[in-house]
């Protein structure tokens, strides 16, 4: 694996999510592979499981990492071409990415979308930036449009989770908040669920919220949440604002929360419902869900260290 950026980088994945399995029954069988190597991780924005996770992932594998919070521990960085610097950006990423790909074996980056130009957004600027100067392994933490480490752990979970012969039914519900919140996890979740093929995959939301075509192409769409949760065996609840109207918010939408009630009526009660963190009680999930015994919220999150692991172990071994 030269780069990873989205499940198009992954030539099996089954098998990427085997090695993972493999890493969490013995986290310390590869400890040697990135010996003498350096693990860049540069945080755009904020972040608690993909920074820790990743961390504990390189090293386990003997790999060095240093975290550089860019814009608060280093310089502002300036991504347009022949931008004339006389603003707040201090540093040019022509400047800066080789330096950093000369003082890192692999980089793993993490950004968010700014919600100005989607256009921007969607070409994935700072991402392609980092892959066009640096010169060495980029490894998404999560970018503009996906956040394909995530979803790696969201495979993982649900196939930890699911031992019956029978395709389960995965359910990506849409679910309220208080902000315009980014695409990428929804994006990256479809992108993964239609790669992997072992799923009947429905997304439900609102009108008006429909995620790009170009990831959820092969689900079955919907804007009716209750027959979408009928017979679900993974719910995997999420915000994120309007695509079309790019990244505006259309609406609260409160009903569409899951609660305890979305699932009286409907078939297949013991769904087990999973969601990125962070999140807002009562917002997105009520309490009742997040504390019961369908939520399996936490064992995704631990397997975010071994899909992180398996990533750079592919990296490396690259």
């Amino acid at each position: 694996m030269k780069n990873f950026l989205s499940v198009k980088d992954v030539s099996n994945v089954d098998q990427l999510v085997e090695l993972a399995r493999s890493y969490k029954t013995n986290p310390l069988k590869d400890q040697k592979l990135g010996a003498n190597k350096r693990l860049g991780l540069l945080f755009f924005n904020p972040s608690l499981r993909t920074r820790v996770s990743t961390q504990i992932a390189a090293k386990n594998l003997g790999m060095d990492a240093i975290v550089l919070n860019v814009g608060s521990e280093g310089w502002s960085l300036e991504f347009a071409e022949g931008a004339v610097m006389n603003g707040t950006s201090v540093e040019h990423i022509k400047d800066a990415a080789p330096i950093l790909g000369a003082y890192f074996d692999v980089l793993a980056i993490r950004t968010f979308p700014k919600f100005q130009n989607r256009e921007d957004d969607q070409n994935e600027q700072v991402m392609n930036a980092f892959l066009k100067y640096a010169k060495v392994p980029i490894v998404s933490l999560e970018s503009a449009t996906l956040h394909p480490l995530q979803s790696l752990a969201d495979i993982i979970t649900m196939t930890e989770h699911f031992t019956e012969k029978r395709k389960p039914k995965v359910v990506l519900t849409w679910a309220p908040h208080i902000k315009a919140i980014p695409h990428c996890v929804g994006n990256s979740f479809a992108e993964w669920v239609n790669a992997w093929g072992k799923a009947d995959f429905v997304i439900a939301q609102p009108k008006g919220y429909e995620l790009s075509p170009k990831y959820t192409a092969g689900a079955e769409i919907t804007h009716d949440q209750k027959s979408a949760l009928d017979g679900a065996d993974f719910v995997y609840v999420k915000n994120w604002s309007s695509f079309e109207r790019y990244g505006e918010v259309l609406g609260e939408f409160p009903e569409w929360m899951l609660t305890e009630k979305s699932f009286q009526t409907v078939k297949n009660t013991s769904a087990k419902v999973m969601h990125c963190l962070p999140l807002r009680r009562n917002v997105e999930l009520s309490d009742e869900i997040l504390d019961g015994p369908r939520s399996i919220l936490t064992e995704l999150a631990k397997n975010r260290v071994w899909s992180a692991q398996a990533v750079l172990s592919e990296v490396l071994r690259g």
